[in-house]
């Protein structure tokens, strides 16, 4: 099996840096197989770190006003709505998923995406907050299930 886990996020703008640090921190204690990566682009950008994995974890941040911060979620392409944006740099997963299908790229035929609720994306070389700080761990043990799920049936 081969996996990635992407994370993705501005450590720069408080709360947004999550997906980077979770990674960051899954690194050091992780021991299978999946590459772990660290990213900052986003729309059509993401579409080559895909290329070539069986399977994929996205990690990022959320903010839906609607969970207490540091919440997690665990979505699946599918739970997510088509984005309307100004331009195609700004697509999100679903499009991104259509694109690699009709260009008959070799992309994952399975995400996970484990996204947290967060409280502050906006301040500018704030820290993260205490919810989303203290609710790392339980993000980093949600994807090393993931993975360990993923490793058992290879």
């Amino acid at each position: 099996m081969k996996a990635l886990v992407l994370g993705l996020g501005n450590e720069l703008l408080a709360d947004d840096g999550i997906g980077l640090l979770v990674v960051r921190k899954l690194k050091d204690q992780y021991t299978g197989q999946a590459e772990i990566v660290e990213c900052t682009v986003s729309g059509l950008a993401l579409l080559e770190y895909f290329i070539g994995f069986e399977k994929a974890i996205i990690v990022d941040s959320v903010q839906t006003g609607r969970r207490p911060a540091g919440s997690i979620f665990e979505l699946a392409p599918s739970d997510l709505g088509e984005v309307i944006a100004p331009s195609p740099h700004y697509t999100g997963l679903p499009e991104m998923i259509a694109l690699a299908r009709e260009l008959k790229l070799e992309f994952p035929r399975e995400i996970k995406i484990f996204a947290m609720e967060i409280a502050d994306p906006y301040t500018i070389g704030g820290g993260l907050t205490e919810h989303v700080r203290n609710s790392m761990e339980g993000m980093i043990l949600k994807i090393k299930v993931q993975l360990g799920i993923w490793e058992s049936a290879a």
